[in-house]
């Protein structure tokens, strides 16, 4: 479950300003049942300003109401308090200049292990250039000698949905069988757990 913004302020409001059990404001704040009791107490978050859920449009009074007349009811937080995850924008995404030294490694492992993606498709999930991606293939990059193939995954460049869907799409587009359109159907998937801790 969702915790709601700022938790310790508004399980703060909720202990000085409703008779809510513990465990309930624990529950909706995701906080421990005994650390809300070290904010009664007084022993944690002794300044902090209390966060006002109801004013925030985190939860409504009814809804405080309902729970304080039932202990075993549970806080529900507003669908509309919970931010959209992930939304991700079209155009050109930036790169750290740290990372940017990775996309060629990143480019020979695509071309290495997933050679039914295009050029078009490689550069839109790296965030590279054309002219890049044919300079690695031919190896008249600048820097082709210290290129070794990596997991664009463990680089950080996309995410593995991401790369997922694109060889999905690429097998899809040159009839090859959907399970090994997949970059975690071959062991990728690991390989870049294993890589990125």
């Amino acid at each position: 479950m969702p915790a709601p913004l700022m938790p310790k302020a508004t399980a703060v409001w909720l202990v000085e300003n409703t008779s809510l059990t513990f465990e309930q404001i624990a529950d909706f704040c995701g906080l421990h049942p005994l650390e809300v009791q070290a904010i009664a107490d007084g022993e944690v978050a002794v300044q902090m300003q209390g966060l006002d859920p109801v004013a925030n449009g985190q939860t409504t009074a009814a809804e405080i109401e309902r729970c304080q007349k039932d202990p075993e009811a549970r806080l529900k937080l507003l669908p509309t308090a919970v931010p959209p995850q992930l939304a991700r924008h079209r155009g050109p995404r930036y790169t750290p200049i740290a990372k940017r030294q990775d996309k060629p490694d990143a480019i020979i492992y695509l071309l290495r292990n997933h050679p039914e993606l295009s050029d078009a498709q490689i550069s839109k999930l790296i965030g590279t250039t054309k002219p890049t991606i044919a300079a690695v293939r031919d190896r008249t990059h600048w820097n082709s000698a210290n290129i070794k193939p990596r997991h664009p995954v463990s680089l950080g460049l996309c995410t593995l949905e991401e790369l997922d869907a694109a060889v999905a799409r690429a097998a899809r587009l040159k009839g090859l069988p959907a399970e090994a359109g997949t970059a975690s159907g071959d062991g990728d998937r690991d390989e870049a757990a294993e890589e990125s801790c």
